[in-house]
């Protein structure tokens, strides 16, 4: 059961999480109705991107084979036959297009909106995997795509209205993720000598230019949010403070990758580091406050 929740990528599904931002930030994580169309969409985007991650493997068999981490994955490792994850791939597919057909009836969602969203994610990606993975730039733009596409897709699924500021922030967000996993990559690939070709196109001062870039558009993207008109009749006028513990959090994460050098991906640096935990957990409770109690 193990190496199928490994081919599925299992662990990846908390990136899905985005489909619950228009839920939580219109102030409605309490409404049930709401909350069940959300975790619908949850697990149609899981499902979709599973099936990504099962193709992306498959294309990518022999070149993670030599790879010390991902020789691991169940196919390069061969834990799991390829006739296997093709069954499996078709089956995710298929389970995909009859929860959008049949839940999407059920729940009564934009099914037409929704479906496309998927669609268009799990099309982009092919793209992705078979030939943009390789073109600098475009492939941390695709990857950051895919996290609006998810917050989107929270939106259609619940009806909630999403404003042009929360989609840039997602975008500029999910933008500093990617560059800092490519630098990551970068930095690896100098220690082990071996390099590939999704880094071409990429050196270390160039991913500590975009990342510093990329950080100071999302800190200007999240303070110009709090202080849309939608969000400021909203929420209380003090939600624009809650932009102290965005700044810490990124300068922290800018610290921690740019002067003590951690190669990590961006997540396991979140997942690791207690300072930027607890800046998180500050402002959700300062938002929660703002949004729940004002």
């Amino acid at each position: 059961m193990t190496k199928y929740l490994k081919l599925l990528r299992v662990e990846q599904w908390v990136k899905n999480l985005f489909v619950f931002v228009p839920l939580f930030f219109s102030g409605n994580i309490t409404n049930f109705d709401l909350l069940i169309k959300s975790f619908f969409a949850f697990l149609v985007f899981s499902f979709a991107a599973s099936a990504v991650y099962i193709l992306n493997d498959y294309s990518d068999i022999e070149s993670d084979r030599k790879h010390p981490e991902k020789s691991k994955r169940p196919l390069a490792s061969g834990a799991i036959s390829k006739t296997t994850a093709v069954v499996v791939f078709v089956g995710l597919i298929a389970l995909c297009v009859g929860l959008i057909i049949f839940g999407g009836s059920y729940f009564h969602l934009n099914s037409w909106k929704f479906a496309s969203i998927i669609a268009f994610y799990f099309f982009m990606n092919i793209a992705y995997t078979f030939k943009l993975k390789h073109v600098a730039i475009i492939d941390v733009c695709i990857i950051s795509i895919g996290f609006v596409l998810r917050v989107l897709a929270g939106g259609y699924a619940t009806g909630i209205f999403i404003s042009q500021w929360a989609i840039l922030l997602t975008f500029v967000l999910a933008l500093v993720l990617a560059i800092g996993k490519r630098r990551g990559e970068l930095i690896n690939a100098q220690i082990s000598g071996k390099t590939r070709k999704a880094l071409d196109g990429y050196n270390v001062q160039f991913a500590d230019i975009a990342l510093s870039i990329s950080c100071a558009l999302a800190i200007v993207c999240y303070l110009m949010f709090t202080l849309s008109p939608e969000v400021q009749q909203r929420f209380h006028p003090r939600v624009f403070y809650t932009v102290i513990f965005v700044v810490f959090a990124f300068l922290r994460y800018l610290q921690q990758t740019l002067v003590y050098n951690k190669t990590e991906s961006p997540t396991k640096i979140i997942y690791k580091d207690r300072y930027i935990q607890v800046t998180l957990v500050l402002w959700i409770a300062a938002f929660l406050l703002q949004i729940y109690f004002k």
